[in-house]
């Protein structure tokens, strides 16, 4: 039997399942969870301990087919500019209620595209976050870029604000996948934005791209790597692209006949993860890549990679407060997300109301199986005594889980030493093993393939 067909077998090209960006997963969130949690969470913070904030803006000036992001498009600045005011008003509730002394560590402007917001209001909300809240001597601040709505001012607002990271959009660049996805982005263009990057001190450039988009096929993937690899990114998150028509209307512009199906999408993946690798990048996870001198790849030999909602990160802050419309905060209580409609979530800022609207509250056990999802999906392996010397209790229940994890995906996990280990075989599989020590009915819940 090939290892395709094991894999089949074993459940791969036919089962969806969570991405694990976060445990619980953002569907088990409740009404139950909301203001009242926000403010008590925000209140203990420890200001020992720095914490990360997301600023998301939902706005774009197209709408890409493929997205499933919370975002909206727009025809002038006009909802961006009172979209402004309203995220000021929410860093000033956020100044006014925070401990005394909190310091930030990372900042993230994600969207939408946040290279909407002209020069003067990047200045603005840039000025309101360091208003705000200190910033560490070495706090990263990364900014999504989408280069076909970015120019040198706006870069230099950016840059002048302390940005250091810079994350691009690009998908793939083959003419005929980018018009079956709404997206026309030429990599001359790319590369353009790229140096002007470089050329303003932006020392980290991660990369993102997509397989298993509509028409994509190995030979027009492979092409796209290699240009990719050619920009030399420090970083690149290699995603199979979700087709969650469901949850996202716009991909109904999308001919599900057009996509590749899982057989397809798995040598996409392969074929990608080959080319990174020969060209010097270091696997990290189970879909970035990185320069070994990178702190992501630096933090994988360690056993320091982390998941959040961006995906693979070497943060270690306990909190992470979100800011604007659907934005999600992690606190070491659980989450919170804000009012994904941005009408209502404005409503809330203006009567002087956090904007929370549902979250979940985390159990120790709960606590116990988000940072045994998190280390399988990091490093591949389920260390029981790591697990039971970071929370200083019995893991039983993980350990009898490590047997049905054995003999569902049999010849794929081994265990010894009390640590359970995927083969390299067996790391498509691993959103699958993954999922057997989550308790919750991911059935109730419609989510992306497993390859």
């Amino acid at each position: 039997m090939t290892t395709f067909e094991r894999l089949k077998k074993a459940g791969l090209f036919n089962r969806n399942v969570p991405r694990y960006t976060s445990y619980p997963t953002a569907p088990h969130f409740h009404a139950g969870v909301a203001r009242k949690e926000f403010a008590s969470w925000l209140a203990d913070l420890d200001p020992v301990f720095p914490v990360s904030m997301y600023i998301h803006i939902p706005f774009c000036e197209r709408l890409c087919w493929f997205c499933a992001c919370r975002t909206q498009g727009v025809s002038s600045l006009t909802p961006v500019e009172a979209y402004l005011e309203t995220l000021l008003a929410e860093i000033a509730m956020f100044k006014a209620s925070r401990p005394t002394g909190l310091r930030l560590a990372r900042l993230h402007f994600g969207g939408g595209s946040p290279t909407i917001l002209s020069p003067e209001m990047i200045d603005r909300l840039i000025g309101a976050v360091r208003d705000a809240i200190a910033f560490d001597p070495e706090c990263e601040f990364s900014v999504e870029i989408d280069p076909t709505a970015c120019n040198d001012a706006k870069l230099d607002a950016f840059a002048r604000g302390g940005m250091n990271r810079a994350s691009i959009g690009v998908q793939d660049f083959n003419e005929n996948v980018q018009a079956a996805i709404g997206r026309p982005q030429g990599y001359d263009l790319t590369a353009k934005t790229v140096a002007a990057l470089r050329e303003r001190g932006i020392k980290s450039i991660n990369i993102d791209m997509l397989y298993g988009l509509p028409f994509q096929d190995l030979p027009a993937l492979e092409s796209t790597t290699r240009q990719v690899i050619s920009l030399h990114p420090d970083r690149v998150a290699l995603f199979g692209y979700a087709h969650v028509p469901w949850m996202a209307k716009r991909q109904k512009m999308i001919n599900e006949d057009s996509l590749p199906g899982p057989t397809e999408r798995l040598r996409q993946a392969q074929k990608a993860a080959e080319i990174f690798t020969d060209a010097g990048m270091v696997p990290v996870g189970i879909d970035h890549f990185s320069r070994p001198q990178d702190s992501l790849a630096i933090a994988a030999q360690n056993n320091g990679l982390r998941r959040n909602f961006q995906g693979y990160t070497d943060d270690r802050c306990n909190a992470l407060i979100g800011i604007g419309a659907s934005s999600i905060s992690r606190f070491p209580q659980g989450y919170i997300q804000n009012n994904t409609a941005t009408i209502n979530y404005s409503k809330s800022i203006k009567d002087q109301n956090w904007p929370a609207v549902r979250g979940y509250k985390m159990t120790t056990d709960d606590k116990i199986r988000a940072r045994a999802i998190e280390m399988l999906m990091s490093e591949f392996k389920l260390d029981l005594n790591q697990l039971e010397a970071e929370f200083g209790v019995s893991v039983a229940d993980i350990h009898d889980e490590c047997f049905r994890a054995i003999a569902e995906f049999k010849g794929f996990v081994s265990l010894e030493n009390n640590c359970l280990s995927i083969s390299a075989a067996g790391r498509p599989l691993t959103r699958l093993i993954a999922n057997v020590f989550d308790t919750f009915t991911t059935a109730q819940a419609k989510h992306s393939r497993a390859v």
